[in-house]
């Protein structure tokens, strides 16, 4: 439904029908609800009496949503909100609700913000990132040990004695991941050695 300046009428009937005069057709309460947070101004009015409703339909509304599972109010907020009726700071209860309720409306894209900027654009991007490097590490330390298998099958100098280490390393550019596999060869020629005298 599109947004209009004038909020549109709707009339509850006596078998709790509702009716939305803007459309012309009957309408429940989760349609309203809908309206609602589509920002969509609406009155409801009784068709018999013409007394404004729209408190009490729009309590309704949260106490449907309550019951569905979809639990915004806290029991001891519920709690307070009830003995404030009939005390001297009932008057204050409203304005101030409305201005704490104001106040989160325009907090929240803020809070969105501040969410994106610490857990980048959503946080499945951040855990596909995650995987990602975590995957890239995997594949690097595989590549790491592949000379040591195929110096088993094959007789690869990597995994041979410790003066074919040094060319090994003359032959492969130079990167930590390079350094790494020369030093593992190296203890592995050793090993070997030791293995040998024994």
């Amino acid at each position: 439904m599109a947004k209009t300046n004038e909020p549109t009428i709707i009339k509850k009937y006596a078998n709790r029908r509702l009716y939305n005069t803007g459309t012309s057709t009957y309408v429940t309460l989760e349609d309203l609800a809908v309206m609602v947070k589509g920002e969509e101004d609406f009155i409801v009015y009784d068709a018999k009496t013409g007394d404004d409703i729209t408190r009490s339909v729009l309590t309704q509304i949260i106490f449907e949503q309550e019951g569905k599972g979809q639990n915004l109010l806290p029991v001891p907020f519920l709690r307070q909100l009830i003995r404030f009726y009939g005390d001297s700071m009932q008057g204050l209860v409203p304005s101030f609700l409305e201005y704490s309720m104001t106040s989160l409306t325009q907090e929240q894209d803020k809070l969105r913000a501040q969410m994106s900027d610490t857990f980048g654009a959503t946080a499945f991007d951040a855990i596909e990132d995650q995987v990602k490097r975590n995957t890239e590490m995997f594949e690097r330390a595989m590549k790491m040990f592949m000379p040591f298998s195929a110096g088993e099958a094959g007789g690869s100098p990597a995994a041979g004695d410790g003066a074919s280490a040094p060319q090994a390393a003359k032959a492969e550019p130079s990167s930590d991941l390079d350094d790494m596999k020369r030093q593992l060869a190296d203890m592995q020629a050793k090993i070997n050695a030791l293995g040998d005298k024994n």
